[in-house]
């Protein structure tokens, strides 16, 4: 196991029994009308105004974050169902170097796009939102059994001194400043409901994570001014549900459970894109 990037999320204190917002570690397993205005012409209907009490969240769009040891194409399912239902989406491919380089290649992403958006996490890419996520353009938040960190935190800072019985990723010794899942261990903890042939195929395409992305702090944790969602998938091995539902309870989100491992925009894109269009509308309606 990596030393230098311990475990897994627990505090200082031997015992966890809530959250605050000031910064202190978390332990991972330990507590946690419609009116159409239609005009004929020439004897043919021509669609007008289409005026609402219900907001058209279509006009959101999506920006999807990957996290560690994987790329931006693990959201093809998840894109394909958002893009079928009429939303803009943007994939960002970070380089996972450094927080800082992440946060300011997500921002670039964001440049491109114009209107409001729904800027969405998956694990580490959880941190890159609560940081980029302070752009104007955001008008909302979606950690996909991610890390929404608060002020301060890093993710090395909170994967530390686990408590006993709590799942630990099968992190290598790191290599030149980066790391690796061990491949054999790869698919029972990141993608355990992942067809077999894929999981191999992730382990094996695993995208180096820079040691300084994990100890990368927060300056300004975009949820404390942003609405915010959660899905927690209740098999997850790498970030274990106590600390997912700590995180989103002190984030103040709207949680959904999902029974799944890690990788559950790979195995349940469905109820990952229907958490995503809920945040879309929930932040329309604002």
């Amino acid at each position: 196991m990596f030393r230098a990037v311990p475990e897994l999320f627990c505090r200082t204190k031997s015992t966890l029994t809530g959250g605050d917002a000031d910064g202190n570690r978390l332990g991972l397993g330990c507590q946690t009308q419609k009116f159409f205005a239609v005009s004929k012409t020439n004897d043919k209907a021509e669609k007008g105004n289409i005026m609402s009490d219900k907001p058209d969240s279509t006009k959101m769009t999506i920006v999807l974050v990957h996290g560690g040891f994987v790329d931006g194409s693990g959201w093809e399912e998840v894109y394909k169902i958002l893009k079928k239902d009429g939303y803009t989406v943007s994939v960002v491919q970070n380089p996972t170097i450094s927080l800082t380089d992440d946060v300011a290649v997500t921002k670039r992403v964001l440049a491109t796009n114009s209107g409001p958006v729904i800027l969405v996490g998956h694990s580490y890419g959880g941190a890159v939102i609560t940081e980029a996520g302070n752009d104007p353009k955001v008008a909302g938040l979606v950690y996909i059994t991610a890390f929404a960190l608060d002020n301060g935190e890093s993710v090395s800072a909170l994967i530390k001194d686990p408590p006993p019985g709590a799942p630990v990723p099968p992190i290598l010794p790191p290599q030149d400043g980066f790391l690796f899942l061990d491949k054999a261990k790869f698919a029972s903890s990141f993608a355990a409901d992942v067809d077999v042939e894929k999981a191999a195929f992730m382990a094996d395409s695993q995208v180096p994570w820079g040691v300084e992305a994990l100890s990368g702090t927060i300056t300004e944790a975009a949820w404390r001014t942003r609405a915010s969602w959660y899905l927690v998938a209740t098999e997850d091995k790498m970030i274990p549900p106590p600390a997912q539902h700590f995180m989103s309870k002190r984030a103040g989100s709207t949680v959904v459970e999902v029974k799944a491992s890690h990788a559950v925009y790979e195995s349940h894109p469905q109820d990952v894109a229907a958490l995503i269009e809920k945040a879309a509308q929930g932040a329309a309606r604002k």
